[in-house]
């Protein structure tokens, strides 16, 4: 199944985060450009950075200068995420490209690299209610709320790979079809956000 190689991924991705533990690290990816490893490899990096520039800048004591700099970096960031989810995209278009959808076949409300996004997204917040699970200065009822919280995250972790299994095999056969739309983001660009227009 694909979400296996997809959740296997994920996890050797926010394993190897944690090493340093730092989002200024540099990053390599392990896998050749050509392989979907490769691109789900460099989604969950982009998701596990964005994560943790999330945390820093919600500190109360930022400096100001500091924050307006994270904003930018997530801003990028946020971008970078758009852009690797569409080459995802461009990854299932190609290897679904001869199928021929039958007549009465249906789209699905997002493409598959949506869902995956939200699976790489998933692994993080179970990588991080297991850390509160683990935590040894927690107290019982923290840890025991957090337990709860971690079980419902990994329940639904299968059914979101269920789901996504079960797309790709309809699409496979041609009981569903693909239709992306490219994001039309509008606030990073010079020509459709009127405060960097009226700078130009």
């Amino acid at each position: 199944m694909f979400t296996e190689l997809a959740n296997n991924t994920f996890v050797q991705v926010i394993d190897k985060y944690h090493e340093i533990d730092s989002v200024d690290q540099p990053f390599e990816n392990p896998f050749s450009a050509d392989t979907i490893e490769h691109l789900l490899y460099r989604k969950c990096w982009i998701d596990t950075v964005q994560w943790h520039y999330e945390d820093i800048i919600r500190d109360p004591d930022i400096d100001p200068v500091g924050a307006l700099k994270l904003k930018r970096q997530i801003d990028a960031s946020n971008q970078d995420r758009t852009d690797m989810v569409e080459y995802i995209d461009s990854y299932f278009l190609e290897k679904y490209k001869n199928v021929t959808a039958k007549s009465n076949a249906t789209i699905n409300s997002e493409s598959p690299a949506w869902a995956i996004d939200r699976l790489s997204i998933l692994a993080l917040k179970i990588y991080h209610m297991q850390e509160e699970v683990n935590r040894t200065d927690a107290t019982p009822e923290h840890k025991a709320a957090c337990k709860n919280k971690l079980d419902v995250l990994l329940e639904q972790r299968v059914d979101l790979s269920t789901a996504i299994d079960q797309l790709l095999a309809d699409i496979e056969v041609g009981n569903k079809y693909m239709k992306v739309y490219k994001q039309m983001k509008m606030y990073n660009d010079d020509e459709l956000n009127p405060v960097l227009r009226g700078q130009k």
